[in-house]
């Protein structure tokens, strides 16, 4: 639950706050969401990668079709990508690389931080 829960609050705030501020401040609040909510490497890791993917590709995708530019195309072209939803895919991957790793860090970050029995194997 708190995978899905984390997935959908790193997609609001992308949608919401990554208009407002860069990109690294939103990669810094994934990774204390990520340690908030105590998620696992792996889930943090899926978690955040997912969540920023999917919200950059779904951002990419709406202002292609909605400005309706030849833009993203000639982009593709001069990448040597070829169309514009190729660059909307390599945007979704770095995204998700991006958020990935915002989430495995403050996972990575909780374990350090967090206070580990002493007295595990006294009797």
């Amino acid at each position: 639950m708190r995978f899905i829960l984390f997935i959908l609050v790193t997609i609001g705030i992308v949608v919401f706050l990554n208009p407002i501020f860069p990109y690294w401040v939103i990669m810094i609040l994934i990774g204390i969401g990520s340690a908030l909510l105590g998620l696992s490497g792996l889930q943090g890791f899926l978690a955040g990668g997912l969540g920023l993917g999917l919200a950059w590709l779904g951002q990419a995708i709406f202002i292609s079709t909605t400005t309706g530019s030849a833009l993203p195309n000639k982009i593709g072209e001069l990448m040597g990508l070829g169309s514009g939803m190729t660059v909307a895919g390599v945007t979704a991957i770095i995204g998700f690389l991006l958020g990935g790793f915002s989430g495995l860090t403050g996972s990575l970050l909780r374990n350090l931080v967090r206070k580990k029995p002493d007295n595990l194997y006294r009797g």
